[in-house]
């Protein structure tokens, strides 16, 4: 029997920040210290970071899209600096850095933006963001230095000038703005920052700061910003070269600070004695990672389970905006004096990749789909139709305490509102193996009085459960299956690998839901539907409907459902009673691959790259592609690879145990050659 410590309700504060805003229709967003809210509802975003000047902007609504469809409601993204200003009063927002037109696009395709403006960003780009010329002034920065902040108001202004009148308060879609990044002792610096970007115009429901530290939480200007937080499955800019002790991020606690973030470039704070008052702020994360980016020194491999379960570990704990970095990765540009990459060379801690900034995200540099892509989605789904229940409901933690060195226990908590609410469950470890559980019963006390049916927890598994759940009228005292979403008066749950799907109502009635998308129960007129995980991974809400993709990841553009993956494919579509097959033709001849072994042909431009660590040998193969479709396979380990087409840097990567997949209209139709550089045994791997 496994219980929970007592539910103690907070009280909700209103009003005591200086945050919040009204559009022209009248909608309000406001900020109270358990949740935000919209238009005077709770609601929970889910918020992907997507860096337009890594991308190409012709691509950038396609990609808007399939994020929207991923459950995302909000897109995030950096304002580089030296992106746009690499010369000294030379400034660039055109091209590929037009970020009008990314706010637009991000529009067409139903999302909000939070808009990261710096002046110093990190991100893994070169200084942090910051202009080399910056960095060569003789005053300091990152402080309230005059010199330094009439730069940084040029900055401010350069922006607002890009997308003035595409405020949330002018009826647009920008409705948060993040000052600086990971400045965690100078709260004094982010109020001015603050400041500055409301006299230029920067007006926004929510200023948000990094609130992670090393101990206590980061110094801010409490009233006035929101602080945010994060979590990664490892640290790839820990100097260590060795595998990390167990991550606490799958067990559920009420800490919010993460110390491990930043800890590259975050020094510890004085002794001061400051603590971050976050009884004052919602839970709200910016950086939960669904991967990681791998450096020279430390590879790790994230996982689609490592992702869902982390993710799902903290909404358990209360967070009540599910923030990712990166949702979906992206390509470096490369300057006119220099590459845009972090490197030692540049003084940072670690060294990344010239160009690929793919983070193992959930969609690829390249825009394909991962696994987690889907599956993070089976939570979102939940988010977007029942985040208004769930975002005032607290967590309640078991009655013995985590510990992610404990693979015995069952790792547990609630949410509740002191009436029904959701009993979480995480049985993941990364890295380590959880103990099979036998007739697990979950007992939820005095919060409603529901003692679930005995359940075997075996394999990866990560969920809730639903108690006192309103159902179109109907009190569902308890299931076991997972609550999706909604369509009207059909819910659709998803069953869980192991344990039987069973509905109890709170007029004794009980059923057993069969695990297939063409299967239902009706009980008077509720209907449910209990999918199978495979279909729930594919399952997607689109302008109101569900469907369900036949192994492939569909999305919608105003030009119709579309999917991810290329040539002929299947989805189903809920018509209110049923599911009906939709079949779609799409001409496609994937590109084959040719290698030849060659001599080196010339020396690489970024030779660099190719000896760090040590000198290396190097390997060269011509590459042919017979088409521009597709993605070609290289399989080949080494070090790190480079391709280049007619001379030219096109694709890099820091080989981490994965087959690198790279476009093939990337090469087709000119010079190319891949060179790689010899695997030495002086990096942290997991493969």
């Amino acid at each position: 029997m496994y219980q929970f410590q007592t539910y103690e309700k907070s009280e909700l504060l209103r009003g005591h920040l200086n945050l919040g805003g009204v559009n022209p229709q009248g909608e309000h967003i406001d900020v109270t210290n358990l949740y935000l809210e919209r238009g005077g509802k709770p609601f929970i975003g889910v918020m992907g970071e997507y860096h337009f000047s890594r991308a190409n902007r012709e691509d950038w609504y396609t990609e808007l899209c399939k994020m929207k469809a991923g459950g995302i409601s909000i897109v995030a993204t950096y304002m580089f600096w030296i992106y746009h200003e690499e010369i000294e009063g030379e400034f660039d927002f055109s091209g590929d850095l037009d970020i009008r037109k990314f706010v637009e696009d991000a529009k067409r395709a139903g999302l909000d933006v939070v808009l990261r403006i710096g002046p110093w960003a990190h991100g893994e780009c070169r200084n942090g963001g910051f202009p080399d010329w910056l960095l060569q002034k003789p005053y300091k920065i990152r402080g309230n230095f005059p010199e330094y902040m009439e730069k940084a108001r040029i900055w401010y202004e350069k922006i607002y000038q890009q997308v003035k009148g595409k405020f949330y308060k002018d009826g647009g879609n920008i409705i948060a703005i993040q000052l600086e990044n990971e400045l965690v002792d100078d709260a004094e610096h982010l109020l001015a920052l603050k400041k500055l970007a409301v006299d230029i115009g920067f007006i926004v429901p929510i200023y948000t700061v990094t609130g992670w530290n090393s101990k206590y939480g980061a110094k801010i200007p409490v009233d006035e910003v929101l602080p945010v937080f994060g979590g990664y499955a490892d640290a790839p800019w820990s100097k260590e070269r060795h595998q990390l002790p167990l991550s606490h991020h799958y067990v559920f606690d009420k800490n919010r600070n993460d110390s491990a973030v930043g800890v590259d470039v975050i020094k510890d704070t004085d002794k001061s004695g400051w603590r971050l008052p976050y009884e004052k702020y919602p839970y709200i994360t910016c950086e939960i990672g669904p991967g990681l980016q791998p450096t020279h020194h430390r590879r790790p491999i994230v996982s689609p389970w490592d992702a869902y379960a982390m993710a799902m570990v903290k909404l358990g704990c209360g967070n009540n905006l599910q923030g990712y970095y990166m949702y979906h990765g992206g390509i470096n540009k490369i300057g006119k004096l220099s590459t845009f990459n972090e490197s030692k060379e540049t003084g940072y801690p670690n060294d990344y990749t010239i160009l690929n900034y793919d983070f193992q995200a959930p969609l690829s540099a390249y825009g394909e789909a991962r696994d987690h892509y889907g599956i993070l989605n089976i939570m979102h789904l939940f988010l977007h139709d029942f985040g208004e229940k769930l975002a005032p409901m607290e967590t309640v933690l078991s009655v013995q305490d985590g510990d992610e060195n404990d693979l015995e226990s069952l790792r547990y908590c609630m949410r509740t509102d002191g009436n029904g609410g959701f009993v979480f469950v995480n049985h993941y470890q990364r890295l380590a193996q959880m103990k099979d559980l036998k007739n697990v019963v979950i007992d939820t006390g005095s919060v409603g009085n529901v003692v679930f049916p005995g359940m075997d927890i075996s394999g990866d598994k990560s969920f809730f459960l639903p108690f006192h759940m309103d159902l179109a009228g109907r009190k569902l005292t308890y299931a076991t299956a997972q609550p999706l979403c909604r369509v009207e008066n059909t819910y659709f749950f998803m069953a869980l690998d192991g344990i039987k799907p069973e509905y109890q109502f709170a007029d004794g009635a009980k059923y057993e839901g069969v695990p297939r998308a063409k299967e239902k129960l009706t009980v008077g007129e509720l209907q449910i539907v209990t999918l199978t995980w495979e279909e729930a991974r594919y399952t997607r809400k689109l302008s109101g409907k569900l469907y369900i993709g036949c192994k492939c990841d569909i999305y919608e553009t105003e030009e119709g459902i579309k999917a991810i993956q290329p040539g002929d494919y299947e989805y189903l579509l809920w018509n209110g009673e049923t599911f009906e097959v939709k079949a779609v033709s799409c001409e496609y001849h994937p590109a084959v691959v040719e290698f030849q072994d060659v001599e080196e042909p010339f020396e690489p431009t970024y030779i660099k790259e190719l000896n760090l660590g040590s000198p290396r040998k190097r390997f060269w193969k011509k590459v042919t592609v017979s088409n521009a479709q597709g993605f070609i396979e290289i399989p080949f380990l080494c070090d790190v690879a480079q391709i280049y087409a007619d001379g030219e840097l096109v694709a890099d990567v820091f080989y981490y145990g994965k087959n690198w997949r790279v476009p093939a209209v990337l090469l087709y139709g000119k010079e190319c050659y891949l060179v790689m550089s010899e695997l030495k045994d002086d990096f942290y791997r997991e493969f």
